[in-house]
């Protein structure tokens, strides 16, 4: 879910020197909680149009906490600052044969911190799991200023309370992460991505795709469900559209592209599809997540991917999650508000949503995602002054 600042909000915001030491960003935290001055957490600033409004005065830059600290090939184990972008990971992995299987949406220089902060996740999750499968431990500052360290760099570290996971989505408005610890995965010796145009004329191809995933003997590294208007920006087709990305030795890969055929006829395309789709987001899009049980997505994608369709968008599905994307481009926010209402009021009935982006009016169509005694509780025990990212993720309890 990474994303790019075209349309940043227009917040009075000033720029601090950048922090490249967690002693450094405690000292800073500890100065914004005496002073009662709060910090809006930045990384590479890709995302700063995400999410709520963040009612900040001053900028927390992280950009230049970076660097891999610790790499253990042999372990399948990797500790790097926050600041570190998903793409040198990807590098500093890629000459061992492993790579860090999180390819969250938008550009590879976003940054580690910020993909577990924020608990994002692509199409591979439905093979690897989502961030909290992925952290192994993490250092982060709290509100009041001081360094917690959870977890460890083991894969099988497990003692004690799971603080790690707990930050994992929390959006800083816990603790700044300033180190994550992540496990990693061996590359496949074959990646192949298939892209398969589903009959539209069945009644109901989405959860017929479903079905084949979840009876066949063969995991996908990824499955995403394309509606004809992505598909068309990805040049793969120009009607419904799975494309499916296989792993694993040559007779493997084989094997599993004879058995999706039964959904269509496979169509080999170049692997870098994937990036093409995370980079498809229009500049500015409105960008709304619903979820449901997996056996109920072609219900949610029916209703959802028409209505976005009707309205000059896109939508995508991570079937095996049970995950609808929704993409509404917006190029006049004033004017195009009354119609996004009117969007998000039809795509109500169909999912639980989790709004990634919306016009900062139209925030309050959402429900607050804390606004429950226990967020409360959790909130004044790490950050009792709410100096961190306040109002990010809604209205506390």
């Amino acid at each position: 879910m990474a994303r790019r600042t075209d349309r940043a909000r227009s917040l009075d915001v000033t720029t601090l020197t950048a922090l490249d030491s967690t002693d450094v960003v405690a000292t800073r935290v500890r100065e914004a909680c005496a002073a009662r001055t709060p910090l809006r957490i930045v990384g590479r600033g890709h995302w700063l149009d995400v999410g709520r409004p963040c009612d900040a005065i001053d900028r927390l830059e992280l950009g230049a906490l970076s660097g891999i600290t610790e790499y253990e090939p042999g372990d399948l184990t990797l500790t790097a600052k926050a600041g570190t972008s998903l793409a040198e990971i990807d590098t500093a992995t890629a000459s061992e044969g492993q790579w860090l299987t999180l390819d969250p949406f938008g550009p590879r220089d976003g940054t580690i911190g910020a993909t577990i902060a924020t608990a994002s996740w692509g199409p591979l999750a439905s093979a690897f799991g989502t961030p909290r499968d992925h952290l192994l431990g993490c250092e982060v500052v709290t509100g009041s200023g001081e360094v917690v360290r959870a977890g460890g760099r083991v894969v099988k570290n497990v003692a004690g309370f799971d603080l790690a996971r707990l930050m994992c989505g929390a959006w800083g408005t816990l603790g700044v992460i300033t180190s994550v610890s992540v496990r990693l995965r061996a590359r496949p010796e074959a990646d192949v991505t298939l892209a398969i145009e589903l009959d539209a004329r069945r009644d109901d191809p989405c959860t017929d795709a479903w079905r084949w995933l979840r009876a066949s003997t063969f995991t996908p590294l990824a499955a995403e469900l394309c509606s004809p208007a992505l598909a068309r920006a990805l040049g793969v087709g120009d009607r419904l559209t799975l494309l499916m990305r296989l792993g694993g030795n040559e007779s493997l890969v084989r094997a599993a592209r004879d058995s999706v055929a039964e959904l269509g006829a496979p169509r080999e395309v170049v692997v870098d599809v994937w990036d093409r789709l995370r980079a498809a987001e229009p500049s500015g899009a409105a960008v709304i997540r619903l979820g449901t049980l997996p056996a109920n997505v072609g219900a949610l994608w029916s209703n959802a991917s028409e209505s976005v369709e009707r309205a000059g968008g896109f939508a995508h599905a991570t079937l095996e999650r049970g995950v609808v994307r929704c993409v509404v481009p917006v190029t006049a926010i004033d004017e195009e508000n009354g119609r996004l209402r009117g969007i998000i009021g039809a795509l109500q009935s169909t999912g639980s949503r989790v709004a990634e982006r919306l016009p900062p009016a139209l925030w309050s169509e959402v429900p607050s995602a804390i606004d429950n005694p226990l967020s409360s509780r959790i909130a004044n025990a790490f950050d009792p002054h709410r100096v961190l990212n306040p109002g990010i993720l809604g209205a506390l309890a």
